[in-house]
């Protein structure tokens, strides 16, 4: 609807210098920078490269977006960017272009959580996010399950990664078996091929005993090893390593981990709706094993489309929106870039 406020995201939190406009649940723009490919030869993001490539594309991203959705500044209604958590540097160039812009705009701001913004994003595709909902963040740096009760004032955190978050067992596998960076892409195109039951490999904290002190929580390093120790004594025999099989059963070890923990909390909570986002819901396998599996318990999937997974201005701008929707205060000007921003902190 036109009398439904015009919000500008902007995302900086790691690689990704992101752009977004939406009005209400409608996205207008979503403009996107990415300096990938600098980090590709590191093997990971270098977070002062991150900085300096946000720096570079951070205005000319910015009228790409306005120009694309047909708007100045002028238009806009609030301004949102991510506030953390994330790499400092690249936290600090996107909070300081918000500022700048609002100051310049007469426009409020909000600093709002990156991951919170995962969540929000699906309400680009699917409309409002029914409440409580269980929500499944996986990506490069974060494993969570969170309880959603009202997205607008907080989150409850059901658990975390201990160790290598999925995404980041991705790349680290993918430079095993020889795949570039970043490395779910890769994975995920080579286990198309592959045999998913072929290598038996471990799924973390899911005995009996790990489930009781960790129900919720991810532990992706323990395969990552078996991975390492399965290439590597094919490799002393002299033999060749199955790409497409060890990607598949790697995989598969970790989507039947993430989709079985994410109903399990779906269940015990008596939630019916489970929305997965990151970096890592563009994964075919976990977009695929998560709707089969959740519709046997009655419970429905919301998965943005996989551009929407990634880091996007588009995420930061539907929470913005959803924050000016119900009413939340704008943040200070002096809001901080907080690296390490807790999940049970939506804005500040």
């Amino acid at each position: 609807m036109a009398d439904e406020p015009l919000i500008l995201g902007i995302e900086t939190s790691c690689d990704e210098t992101g752009v977004g406009i939406v009005r209400g649940h409608t996205l207008l723009a979503d403009a996107l920078a990415s300096s990938v490919e600098e980090h590709a030869r590191f093997g990971g993001v270098v977070p002062e490269v991150a900085s300096r490539a946000h720096l570079e594309a951070i205005v000319p991203t910015m009228d790409r977006a306005l120009a694309e959705a047909g708007v100045t500044i002028a238009d806009i209604d609030a301004i949102a960017v991510t506030s953390g958590p994330g790499l400092a540097g690249a936290l600090l160039v996107g909070v300081a272009a918000a500022k700048g812009y609002a100051v310049a705009a007469e426009k409020p701001v909000y600093g709002v959580n990156h991951l919170a913004a995962h969540v929000a994003v699906d309400t680009l595709e699917h409309g409002p996010l029914p409440e409580p909902a269980i929500a499944l963040l996986v990506s490069g740096g974060h494993s969570s399950l969170l309880l959603v009760d009202d997205l607008a004032r907080g989150v409850t955190p059901l658990g975390s990664t201990i160790d290598d978050a999925a995404g980041e067992a991705f790349d680290k596998v993918a430079r095993l078996l020889g795949l570039p960076f970043p490395g779910g892409p890769w994975i995920d195109r080579e286990a198309r091929a592959g045999d998913p039951g072929a290598i038996g490999f471990p799924r973390g904290l899911t005995a009996a005993k790990d489930l009781a002190a960790h129900r919720y929580d991810f532990s992706f390093s323990g395969l990552k090893t078996a991975v390492a120790r399965w290439v590597e004594a094919r490799q002393r025999a002299g033999e060749p390593v199955p790409v497409a099989d060890v990607a598949a059963s790697f995989q598969e070890a970790v989507c039947d981990v993430l989709v079985g923990k994410a109903l399990d909390a779906c269940r015990t909570n008596g939630v019916e709706t489970l929305v997965i986002g990151g970096g890592v819901a563009a994964n075919s396998r976990l977009r695929a094993m998560a709707e089969h599996r959740a519709a046997k318990q009655g419970v429905r999937v919301r998965v943005p489309r996989p551009k929407l997974c990634t880091d996007n201005g588009a995420m930061v701008a539907a929470l913005g929106s959803h924050l000016v929707a119900s009413g939340v205060a704008p943040s200070r000007l002096d809001l901080p870039a907080d690296s390490a921003m807790p999940l049970t902190v939506v804005s500040v």
